[in-house]
């Protein structure tokens, strides 16, 4: 049966969920979140970036708790630190570097923990552009201390994002989590083995008490699925990945229209008991 009273949590994915490909937050989205904020609902904020790319979140809300690096770490978005984390360990990062090498030939390799990001000459990074411009020959030379995500990259695109994922799941099944948020892009995301969005906001939702059939959550992509699939309501973006549908509940308007937006004016409507 279908939860039809006020959701108590509300978890969203950021880009492509509630910012728009051009780096937007609509007045919309950001008045729909601060009345559900004032209602008394939990709002976590649930994403694949690392802290230094959260001030514009901090900016636009103000408030709100935040999941970064795809579940690998708690962060207090208002008081800018960390507060846990869930890291890959280094035996792990090289046996994963091992064998994507093998198995996916054309890889180049990023790593990156809340303060530093390191990448092989041949990782052409999109948005850390300046934070390392140099780069080192193998990936290997900087695999040092536990690290929040690993990135691997196909920069001449032989492969899509999901083409890689289907062969990275299987070639590091038991080592560590593998996914990905950008279909059109040849990227893979890598956590610690069993740290994903999902299980970090459950564990979250649990410490205050409240059941996955009390939660909301949206998301656009793979590395959403794992919360989709665990909150009672959930809603996949329908501009996001085909797949999304499979895992949410619902589908929510575009990222562009206020998808996410027009589905918590509607469930704020709903009673509380």
């Amino acid at each position: 049966m279908t939860n039809s009273l006020r959701p108590k949590l509300i978890a969203t994915d950021l880009d492509g969920t509630i910012v728009t490909h051009d780096g937007q937050i609509s007045q919309r989205t950001i008045n729909a979140f601060k009345k559900a904020r004032d209602l008394g609902v939990e709002i976590f904020f649930v994403t694949g970036r690392p802290p230094r790319w959260m001030p514009e979140i901090r900016e636009a809300f103000g408030f709100g708790s935040a999941i970064c690096g795809n579940g690998a770490m708690l962060y207090d978005l208002m008081g800018d630190k960390v507060l846990e984390e869930w890291l890959i360990e280094v035996a792990a990062q090289e046996e994963t570097v091992v064998r994507l090498r093998k198995s996916i030939p054309q890889v180049s390799f990023a790593v990156e923990s809340h303060n530093y990001f390191h990448r092989e000459k041949a990782y052409i990074p999109r948005w850390d552009v300046g934070l390392d411009n140099i780069g080192v020959e193998n990936i290997e030379e900087v695999l040092k201390s536990p690290a929040l995500k690993m990135l691997a990259r196909c920069s001449q695109q032989n492969l899509s994002s999901d083409e890689m994922l289907e062969i990275a799941t299987r070639e590091l099944d038991g080592l560590v989590t593998v996914t990905h948020s950008n279909p059109h892009d040849s990227l893979l995301e890598i956590s610690a083995l069993g740290v994903s969005k999902g299980a970090t906001l459950s564990r979250m939702a649990a410490r205050l008490g409240i059941d996955a059939a009390d939660c909301v959550t949206f998301g656009d992509n793979p590395n959403d699925f794992s919360m989709l699939a665990w909150s009672g309501r959930s809603y996949a973006m329908s501009s996001g990945h085909p797949d999304g549908a499979k895992y949410a509940k619902s589908i929510a308007g575009a990222c562009e229209e206020d998808g996410v937006a027009i589905a918590i004016e509607a469930l704020l409507d709903l009673p509380t008991a």
